[in-house]
């Protein structure tokens, strides 16, 4: 039986990722309101960042922005680009530059 699924639950899914990490995003942006005045230089900055919390926090927030970005941007191409083969290659190359912006900005904060 294939069932089609309409209504209250169509989306559900991304509706509240979208809300999720709307919310991590919120908490970690107070987070560094309150954290960042303390940081005097690059030293000040690196050893903020040397925290595990603080780094644990900033990996959830590269993911939660990338994850965020991806059923947003995913959306404007289902919407907007009717034909199928572009949205596709729309799609992939987005999927591709989050995973190498999450790669790259979790890459930095290691480093520091």
């Amino acid at each position: 039986m294939n069932r089609i699924v309409v209504g209250a639950h169509y989306g559900l899914k991304d509706w509240l990722a979208q809300r999720v990490t709307a919310v991590v995003m919120a908490l970690y942006t107070l987070l560094m309101i309150v954290a960042v005045p303390t940081v005097d230089g690059y030293e000040g900055w690196r050893a903020l960042m040397s925290h595990g919390l603080i780094r644990f926090a900033t990996f959830v927030f590269i993911i939660s922005l990338c994850y965020h970005a991806w059923v947003g941007v995913r959306d404007i191409w289902m919407d907007y680009v009717k034909p199928t083969a572009v949205r596709l290659m729309l799609h992939v190359l987005t999927l591709l530059a989050l995973v190498g912006y999450a790669g790259w900005a979790i890459q930095v904060i290691w480093r520091l």
